[in-house]
């Protein structure tokens, strides 16, 4: 039987060193501002890696494939890696994910506006313009679930929130989006999921008793994902992260008051 396995990149970390081999495959260490997640969905068989794609690449686009990394497919484009990394605006140290579309040609340039009018007929269009920018970048999330928050984001390290809640409570997706991971694979999570909202923002929703979706399957805001289990100290909570870019954000920061 040959292997099968699935890599899927998510966090980017600050600093700590919460996680550790998982199975055969070997986490680094948190560092820097990245984390990989390496999501092994199964493994099995006499053959131990995959070989690597060496096929050159052409056109101005690449969607990323499951094994591929920045500094290969810069190779197989005959690109620099950090200037493919500069085009695709990927920080060190250079996460890519699989389903990820990679621009092969730098972005084209924008056109100045037209000097032509007046500093009083600019300014009533520069505010409206940046009223509507605010309003694209909302975001509209619901909170995961009802309970009390017994660690806030960066106390002791942590890069997420903590709920307390009832064993079996039900655990809600904050928005729509598609489901990158659900297993039990990473150290000091539980049972695991990731929901990709959009290129920006994934969500984490850990120490769950029950997960009730799949990897792949997509979910809309306020659909059961999960039941909430044990975390740390066997105390019944959830564990939520936020992802920007890869960079944890505080969740209070993004869902709605209460």
């Amino acid at each position: 039987m040959n292997l099968i396995c699935k890599i899927a990149v998510f966090f980017v970390p600050a600093s700590s060193a919460l996680f550790w081999p998982i199975k055969k495959q070997v986490l680094r260490r948190w560092g820097g501002v990245v984390v990989f997640f390496l999501l092994v969905s199964g493994c099995g068989g006499s053959s131990l890696f995959k070989r690597v794609d060496t096929t050159p690449i052409h056109g101005r686009h690449y969607r990323v494939k499951t094994g591929d990394t920045l500094y290969s497919v810069a190779r197989r484009a005959g690109l620099n890696y950090k200037t493919l990394a500069r085009w695709n605006r990927i920080r060190s140290p250079y996460t890519i994910y699989s389903g990820q579309r990679l621009h092969l040609h730098p972005p084209a340039k924008s056109r100045r506006p037209s000097v032509k009018s007046t500093k009083a007929s600019r300014r009533p269009k520069s505010k409206k313009i940046k009223k509507n920018f605010k309003k694209k970048l909302k975001v509209v999330w619901q909170w995961p679930l009802k309970g009390v928050i017994v660690r806030n984001f960066h106390q002791t390290g942590g890069k997420g929130i903590d709920i307390k809640a009832p064993p079996g409570t039900p655990v809600r997706a904050i928005g729509n989006g598609s489901v990158v991971y659900s297993g039990s694979g990473l150290v000091g999570y539980g049972n695991l999921v990731i929901v990709k909202h959009d290129e920006i923002y994934l969500s984490a929703y850990g120490n769950n008793r029950r997960l009730l979706v799949k990897e792949g399957q997509r979910v809309k805001k306020g659909q059961i994902i999960a039941e909430v289990g044990q975390g740390r100290g066997r105390r019944s909570v959830l564990h939520f992260e936020i992802r920007k870019r890869g960079k944890p954000v505080n969740p209070l920061h993004y869902l709605p008051r209460r």
